[in-house]
């Protein structure tokens, strides 16, 4: 162990940042409170379809698992480069985990699966706790208080980001090793493997190859070429998937044109036709927000003068990587925001209102069907492929485009707004908690800096970026035992290396 790396990473505490913590939990506990009334007036499609504590237990089920999937992904994207060796003895599970996810191309496999997760769990919270009726009382809250809370949805969006998303990915940036070492991540991952082994997202791998003929780079793989039955096989899921998306699209446009989904119900005075220029307004957002992502660290890797030549590029980049580089990981943090808030409104413009068995049910399909298709499946589908992967993709391929429209200039202020409010900094304060309860140690602690690595003959190895791989839609990895954009302000330049 290298115990002089124990607190290598943890937040130093000032006045200020104590504020922002403290009202950010009070923030959180009031957003908890509030769902959980609501969830028991019944006035959620689950409450009212099952019972309110079916409602509450599958959003408490929910969330716990939407922290594993977003925690592991911080921590595989950031252990491939390091010698599984070094921690095959003191963390054994995370060495399965490892061995696993890091085979040929399965890392890939993994965060395509993993991103449809993370929208179909968000997509169920929000039938959970979303409300059905906006004028049922709650609380007895005042009509104002209840809209931006539960009808713009802020208390699901905060208790969602930061106890499902934040709080695991701030420990798990930096403790990855301890964060994989049990047997939910290890089933978690063969989860997110079954997924992208059906297909179902397999459509998405025809985009990058379009987009990476397009671009002239070609996709790399750790694996040989497809031939024969794996040949067929994969391009049989390939054309299954285009189907499917095409019935997902079809059936949200046609349920948004006729009045069918959730936000006809709750805004009656939104027309279809806005409706589903308001879908693809959201659905973008998303998109664009996942892009960013992609572009910024891409940029980061290369030198200022080829980062785009436009004003608006050129205005992006002295915000992100300027002064002492807060502003990267402030984008991030409120990126999470808007993308969270977004998925909630696209879940109510593609969950459906058609009572079964009533003779209206959908292209005619039978009522279990409709049932089905009414808690918006279809719209986990659409908006992964079409409003996320596709969106990566484009962004690993031609980041300079993204990097020089004035789209991503304005979203980046409104992420860092979102951000500099402190309405998530209650996760670095869960994160700590977690931290000690389950007994977490940095990365560093068991396998060192990369230059102690470097030094005991045990160098990271070396992985090209390319079009072909995903990042998924949390932060982005880093040298295990480095100094990263979760560390908060860098103070220098010397900072990065030390």
């Amino acid at each position: 162990k290298h115990d002089d790396h124990v607190d290598n990473h943890d937040v130093k505490l000032t006045p200020f940042t104590i504020l922002r913590y403290t009202l950010s939990v009070v923030l959180l506990a009031f957003s908890i409170a509030i769902v959980v009334a609501l969830i028991f007036t019944g006035n959620t499609r689950v409450a009212r379809d099952a019972n309110p504590w079916v409602a509450l237990i599958v959003t408490m089920v929910a969330i716990i698992w939407l922290s594993m999937i977003e925690g592991e992904q911080a921590s595989l994207v950031g252990l491939p480069p390091v010698d599984p060796d070094l921690y095959k003895e003191t963390h054994p599970i995370t060495y399965k985990v490892a061995a696993l996810a890091f085979r040929g191309d399965n890392l890939d496999r993994y965060l395509m699966g993993r991103q449809f997760m993370v929208l179909l769990v968000v997509f169920v919270i929000g039938q959970c706790t979303a409300p059905l009726d906006p004028t049922v009382d709650v609380l007895g809250l005042p009509a104002g208080v209840k809209f931006v809370f539960l009808d713009i949805g802020l208390a699901t969006i905060v208790f969602t980001c930061v106890l499902g998303q934040l709080t695991t990915q701030v420990n798990a940036s930096h403790c990855m090793i301890d964060f994989a070492n049990n047997y939910f991540a290890l089933f978690t991952l063969y989860v997110a493997m079954i997924i992208e082994f059906v297909g179902i997202m397999h459509s998405a791998y025809l985009i990058k190859d379009i987009l990476a003929a397009v671009s002239g780079k070609p996709v790399q793989s750790n694996e040989p070429p497809r031939t024969g039955f794996t040949f067929a096989f994969y391009w049989g899921r390939v054309i299954m998937s285009l189907a499917i998306l095409g019935f997902c699209v079809t059936v949200v446009l046609y349920a948004l044109l006729n009045g069918y989904t959730s936000v006809s119900v709750k805004y009656p005075s939104i027309s279809p036709p806005l409706a589903v220029v308001l879908l693809f307004f959201f659905m973008s957002v998303v998109g664009t927000l996942e892009a960013m992502q992609i572009a910024f660290f891409v940029c980061a890797k290369i030198p200022a003068s080829q980062r785009g030549n436009s004003v608006f590029a050129k205005k992006t980049c002295a915000i992100l990587f300027g002064g002492n580089g807060e502003h990267l990981p402030g984008f991030m943090i409120g990126r999470q925001l808007t993308v969270v808030c977004s998925f909630f409104l696209v879940g109510s413009f593609t969950s459906l209102t058609i009572v079964p068995g009533e003779g209206e049910n959908i292209f005619g399909v039978s009522d279990s069907a409709q049932a089905f298709l009414n808690y918006g499946f279809q719209g986990a589908v659409m908006t992964t492929i079409l409003a996320s992967i596709t969106w990566q993709y484009a962004a690993s391929a031609f980041p300079l485009a993204f990097m020089n429209s004035p789209v991503t200039f304005i979203l980046l202020w409104v992420a860092l707004a979102l951000e500099f409010t402190g309405i998530c900094a209650g996760a670095w304060v869960l994160a700590r908690i977690q931290k000690k309860v389950m007994g977490f140690q940095y990365d560093e602690v068991y396998v060192g800096t990369p230059e102690e690595r470097i030094a005991n003959n045990h160098p990271d190895k070396e992985f090209a970026d390319d079009v072909g791989h995903l990042t998924g839609g949390g932060f982005m990895g880093h040298a295990v035992g480095s100094h990263d954009a979760m560390d908060g302000p860098i103070t220098s330049k010397d900072a990065i290396d030390a």
